[in-house]
């Protein structure tokens, strides 16, 4: 009777543990991406607000990207000497500082936006690794993925409000976004503490072997596998390249819509206010396909449609939005929101599906979302370039359909091959299978 109220026990603090690491997770996820979509939805009125120069404001689109590019190695180095969640706190209260600094500190608009979305990539790059760690579903990736598009709606459709608000001050706008990235600090730093053990080391289930569930529990080694296997490097894995590539081509398209979406429909006779209202219409619409893309993709033969046909029907959005007249346009930007979400949650999702096991997952995020950030930030650039030379949308939005059909191609290669995995026996000795629809 005892044994067994003691198992109850112990089931249903793993239940709880569990389920406060998911709620903690998905509000680290609502806050990776204000940072952006807020600069996104006033860049008419940087200009006037930090006097930074009108040829700047394609830099300022691109920095976070870039940053993203650059400091995606930091977020398993940091695990490894912090532990996962404490890791991703430090960078939710950097990402903090950053969003103050950028905006009441003189000429430092552009260098805080960089420290922001370094922090962002930081925190970012380890969502898949404790997904995979609390052998999270589908469900999981969903959540956090629709915090990513909840966090991208809330930065452009509250900042205008919040300015006026706030006495029309645009600095206070942005920087108010500080305080839920704080409270997200806590959470996840109180999620990843368990009486008895350090963070992020393992936790039992009373009888000697792994919790269900136990929380973030495992680091992310970078440079390979533990148990003496053999190390198999991620860039001679061409699995590991295509879901790189998927994970680039569309975070690529993101940025070069979200960036310029605003600055687009204002040409079109939009007014700043409804293309900022268009803009956050963009990441809400695609909420829900946001969190049904990475449930859906379990399923392997829908993975197999899904991976190559969203790029597709991004390309066939992005040409819509491009010709449709402004009475369509709601209906457009919602279409695009929605096949462009999906694309971020099945990027998110095949790091998870096709990782052998959790320190995979870990160092083929790095992989992805490192490499594939710094493709995406020739996204926005790119966008403004082509705008410039031609003198009008039509060049940029053709360019991004057309990379939205590699987009399809790259999909159709990551959900094909075997698994990436850090070592040959990861998933054997983890007792994981390596199939695509797990």
């Amino acid at each position: 009777m005892g044994q067994a109220s003691q198992r109850h026990g112990t089931s249903a603090y793993a239940a709880r543990r569990t389920a406060g690491v998911l709620v903690a997770l998905a509000l680290v996820c609502i806050n990776l991406r204000p940072a952006i979509t807020t600069v996104a939805g006033t860049m008419g009125q940087l200009q006037a607000g930090f006097g930074l120069d009108a040829h700047l404001l394609p830099l300022l689109g691109a920095l976070p990207v870039l940053a993203f590019g650059v400091s995606a190695p930091c977020g398993p180095w940091l695990a490894r000497r912090l532990g996962t969640g404490r890791a991703v706190a430090a960078a939710l209260l950097v990402l903090a500082a950053a969003l103050i600094v950028r905006v009441f500190v003189p000429g430092l608009l552009l260098p805080g936006t960089f420290l922001a979305g370094a922090s962002i990539m930081t925190a970012s790059v380890l969502v898949p690794q404790i997904v995979k760690a609390n052998r999270g579903t589908g469900w999981w990736t969903g959540l956090c993925t629709m915090g990513f598009g909840l966090g991208a709606a809330l930065g452009a459709g509250l900042v205008q409000p919040l300015q006026q608000a706030l006495g029309g001050s645009l600095a206070w706008a942005l920087a108010v976004w500080a305080v839920p990235a704080v409270l997200a600090a806590a959470l996840i730093r109180r999620a990843d503490q368990t009486p008895g053990r350090p963070s992020g080391t393992g936790g039992t289930d009373g009888s000697g072997g792994p919790a269900s569930g136990a929380g973030l529990q495992e680091t992310t080694t970078a440079g390979g596998a533990t148990g003496g296997a053999v190390a198999i490097p991620l860039r001679k894995q061409g699995t590991a390249w295509a879901v790189t590539a998927f994970f680039g081509l569309q975070a690529m398209l993101y940025f070069a819509i979200t960036s310029w979406l605003a600055v687009f429909l204002v040409s079109k006779g939009q007014t700043a206010a409804d293309a900022a209202g268009l803009l956050a219409w963009f990441s809400i619409a695609g909420l829900p396909a946001s969190l049904l893309a990475p449930v859906l993709a379990g399923r392997r033969a829908v993975l197999k449609f899904m991976a190559p046909g969203l790029g597709l029907f991004v390309a066939a959005a992005l040409i819509g939005v491009l010709t449709a007249p402004a009475a369509l346009q709601f209906l457009m930007v919602g279409l695009l929101g929605i096949v462009q979400s999906a694309g971020f949650g099945l990027g998110m999702a095949l790091v998870v599906i096709r990782s052998a096991g959790p320190e995979s997952a870990g160092s083929l995020s790095a992989m992805s979302q490192g490499l594939g950030f710094a493709l995406a930030s020739l996204g926005p650039l790119g966008a403004g370039f082509l705008h410039e030379w031609s003198g009008g949308w039509d060049v940029p939005f053709w360019a991004l359909a057309a990379e939205a059909v590699f987009l399809a191609l790259a999909g159709f290669l990551a959900v094909r091959g075997p698994a990436v995995r850090l070592a040959a026996a990861e998933a054997e000795r983890r007792g994981e299978p390596a199939a695509v629809g797990r």
